[in-house]
């Protein structure tokens, strides 16, 4: 499913305009990447959780040359699902 769709079933579902549905789906994602840049984290119970990692420094190969190189530290964004979210997902698979 694409964004596109996924606009398309929250507009089915909540009985609301696509445009309407595009807006609020737009500001929900804006916020929560706001928040996880910002250092906090997000949770949506029974959805799960957005937050910020650190992927500490590492060493790693230059993959044309082979010669060793420090991939220095990094923060990423993280994603963790819920109770509620894996239960479903077993379900179904």
């Amino acid at each position: 499913m694409n964004k596109g769709e996924l606009v398309e079933a929250i507009a089915d579902r909540a009985s609301v305009s696509r445009k309407e549905a595009e807006v609020v789906l737009n500001a929900a994602l804006e916020t929560i990447v706001d928040a996880v840049s910002e250092g906090n984290k997000v949770t949506l119970v029974g959805f799960g959780s957005f937050e910020s990692r650190v992927r500490q420094a590492r060493e790693g190969r230059n993959p044309q040359t082979g010669k060793k190189m420090t991939i220095p530290e990094t923060v990423v964004p993280a994603f963790s699902a819920g109770k509620l979210f894996k239960e479903k997902v077993s379900i179904h698979n």
